[in-house]
């Protein structure tokens, strides 16, 4: 861990884990009157850390969630659980595995009656709320207030419930979401209660529909493609059965929208009808705005007519336009509430998290979407801002399921012994961590739905990775991170590496022992 822990200086006083922290020159407040501290948890859907410029400043530049960074916290070694929705949220939700908390794949239904640390902090008097994306089948418990998108939710003019009432907002979601979470912070909550506020924006899932303010960034840039986008998967049979090719899988009108006027342009069609039917949900001066853009792309695409490889480029430089301009609205709303906390005051006495459910694939190996534990899906980003906290870079291996017994642990509350995770807060304060974390665990159920990705488990060192595909084939794979940083050498039976790949197992099935996936070692 880099740089040093900064002391807190004139009259703030916080409370760590129900102690009081004394700031230097004395302070007269009296311990009761500290008030706990209140935790932001902002997440966002597939949100990589290659686009965001606080790890990465090739393709675009976010100056506002750079902001938590640069008064906290960037984790470089952040990873999920597991790489899909659903799942990875019900593991930041329980601090648990996916196995234990029940809900392996987004076929589930969360069983809300479990314990969850938004109700282990309500119990300690906190005022709970989860607004925007939440997408566990079943309904939030554990909150003060919930206003949640339906299922993946709309980016235009969404549907949300509002504690069990269906309620449709005009606009465009990531605005909304951030209206509805300012609202309930200003006038909505027990202002005489700490707060615990779950922000999750739908963005930047796909189909990557840009406010219409946006629709013309990024229109003239050029985006180099990734060293493996024509990634041939030898040696890698699992890679080479997925569905979520940008070239075969990325669909011209749902994803790109291509859905011209004129009806000319066809693709899958169940896809392109719902991609047709998204425009559907837009106002008239909605469609006025998005026609006045992509009309222009529309009729040069049908002008060049692209093919093979170059519609292939076309495809990837389309997605990447419309990734980063929703990627730009999240930026400016995230900056909308730092600007609401630091007006109110709440800067001194708030934890600000920023992550998102899991990584994404910005044409690396040719692919959109996530689900394997290669890199880009399961490395996911991490900025956190804790008053009178650490700054600079945290390099240990940490994980979602760290974030329920860190949120505990800050607010004084006993984490149980049954919570997979760790809690971070000493790594917060700028202080040791030992865990004697060695590696990850990661696990992926889902198949064949969707993308056809092989379910697999697996272990991440620090150096090395080992995954095993099971279910219809019956493969392992390892790679060396420190030479191979796009894991394109399965190294799994080459000669010299057998005593590694022994290691590797003996603690991959000493995790599957602790985590209660016994079921799972190989026999």
């Amino acid at each position: 861990m880099r740089n040093s822990y900064d002391k807190v200086t004139g009259l703030l006083c916080l409370s760590l884990a129900g102690t009081a922290v004394m700031p230097l020159g004395g302070c007269q407040q009296k311990k009761e009157e500290i008030k706990p501290m209140n935790i932001l948890y902002i997440m966002c859907d597939d949100h990589s850390y290659q686009t965001l410029s606080a790890y990465d400043n090739r393709f675009i530049n976010t100056p506002n969630i750079d902001r938590i960074a640069a008064d906290g916290l960037r984790f470089t070694n952040s990873f999920v659980a597991n790489s899909i929705s659903g799942p990875s949220r019900a593991c930041m939700l329980t601090g648990k595995h996916s196995l234990a908390n029940g809900f392996t794949d987004n076929k589930s239904s969360f069983d809300g009656s479990q314990q969850t640390y938004p109700k282990l902090l309500q119990a300690q008097g906190y005022e709970t709320a989860v607004i925007g994306k939440w997408h566990l089948t079943s309904e939030p418990t554990g909150f003060n207030h919930w206003d949640i998108l339906i299922g993946q939710g709309d980016y235009y003019n969404p549907t949300f419930i509002r504690n069990g009432e269906k309620v449709q907002r005009k606009g465009y979601a990531t605005n909304v979401t951030t209206d509805l979470a300012l609202e309930w912070l200003e006038n909505g909550r027990d202002s005489s209660k700490p707060f615990c506020l779950l922000l999750h924006h739908k963005a930047p899932h796909r189909t990557w529909m840009p406010d219409t303010c946006d629709l013309d960034l990024f229109s003239d840039a050029e985006f180099p493609l990734p060293e493996t986008f024509y990634d041939n998967y030898e040696g890698r049979p699992a890679a080479q059965g997925q569905r979520m090719s940008i070239d075969k899988d990325m669909d011209i009108v749902y994803d790109l929208k291509m859905a011209d006027k004129e009806n000319e342009i066809h693709s899958n069609p169940g896809l392109e009808q719902a991609g047709r039917a998204i425009y559907s949900r837009m106002d008239s001066a909605q469609k006025a705005a998005w026609d006045a853009h992509y009309d222009k792309v529309i009729a040069k695409f049908k002008a060049d007519a692209p093919t093979g490889k170059q519609l292939a480029e076309w495809k990837y430089r389309q997605y990447m336009r419309d990734y980063l301009r929703v990627i730009t609205s999240v930026d400016r709303n995230i900056g909308r509430v730092l600007d609401y906390l630091e007006a109110e005051g709440l800067m001194d006495n708030t934890l600000i998290v920023y992550t998102s459910d899991q990584g994404f694939y910005m044409g690396e190996h040719g692919w959109f979407d996530k689900r394997f534990m290669y890199e880009q899906s399961f490395r996911t980003p991490l900025l956190v801002r804790m008053p009178g906290g650490a700054k600079g870079d945290v390099d240990e291996l940490v994980q979602n399921i760290d974030y329920a017994p860190t949120f505990l642990e800050l607010a004084g509350v006993d984490v149980p012994e049954d919570i997979h995770g760790v809690s971070l807060l000493p790594l917060l304060k700028g202080e040791k961590w030992s865990p004697n974390r060695k590696a990850l665990y990661y696990h992926y159920y889902e198949f064949p739905d969707e993308h056809a990705v092989r379910p697999h488990y697996g272990i991440r060192t620090e150096r090395y990775k080992l995954i095993h595909f099971y279910g219809d084939m019956d493969v392992w794979e390892m790679y060396d991170l420190e030479n191979d940083k796009n894991e394109l050498n399965n190294i799994y039976n080459t000669e010299g590496t057998q005593q590694i790949a022994d290691s590797l197992k003996s603690m991959l099935h000493e995790l599957q022992v602790l985590y209660g996936e016994e079921e799972y070692i190989e026999k």
